[in-house]
């Protein structure tokens, strides 16, 4: 099997896996294809002689991260029925910029800058493309991969920002509060009588004028 026929092999699994992605029913079923979408991808960059990228796709978003949705989805109680009311609705909407996406990619890949240098190249047997592709990131791109680690950060704090918010429905600790107690805010002494004394008067009190038992 040539390399051809298993860049369309790999093609069209990832397409059939990424409409699985917004058409099954199950949010579960919709997260294994997204695994098998990632999968996919990481053969297309396998046959583009791009292992760090094939590895890290597979480790970073299939390894980590899909198996984290994975266990959320697992975990949530998601109302499918209310989960899919507006896809319908939206439907066109999606085509629509699915379509435009599709112009632009044939647009990239047609133009004569892109087209001209879609021969494939021959490295040497010494060439390493993880140390050219942190060549280029870290010289020619270095900006943009800063620019991309800040708003990641940003992504961040965001989400943390929002778990963390104060709600009306949830009940939090005060650890500061907790620190600064004071024993008498939190302890009361109360004088118990003895179990002998609290039967004496017990007695006293039965006798009639007040008389005391022998």
């Amino acid at each position: 099997m040539n390399v051809e026929t298993l860049f369309y092999l790999f093609a069209a699994v990832t397409v059939f896996a990424a409409l699985r992605v917004i058409t099954s029913r199950n949010p579960l079923h919709a997260v294994l294809f997204l695994v098998l979408a990632f999968i996919s991808c990481a053969g297309i960059w396998m046959l583009l002689e791009a292992e760090f990228l094939a590895i890290a796709l597979v480790l970073v978003y299939v390894g980590a991260v899909m198996v984290l949705f994975l266990f959320v989805v697992m975990m949530l109680d998601i109302n499918i029925e209310k989960l899919r009311l507006g896809f319908w609705r939206w439907l066109p909407v999606g085509l629509l910029l699915a379509g435009l996406i599709g112009v632009q990619m044939v647009w990239v890949l047609g133009a004569k800058e892109t087209s001209a240098g879609m021969t494939a190249v021959k490295h040497a047997a010494d060439y390493s493309n993880t140390k050219e592709l942190g060549r280029l990131i870290y010289t020619d791109y270095v900006y943009p991969f800063e620019l991309a680690a800040v708003l990641l950060l940003i992504a961040m704090i965001a989400a943390i920002a929002l778990t963390l918010r104060k709600r009306r429905d949830t009940k939090r600790q005060n650890i500061g509060e907790q620190i600064k107690v004071r024993r008498q805010d939190r302890v009361r002494i109360v004088s118990v009588p003895s179990a002998h004394k609290a039967g004496t008067e017990k007695s006293s009190a039965a006798l009639p004028n007040g008389h005391t038992a022998d």
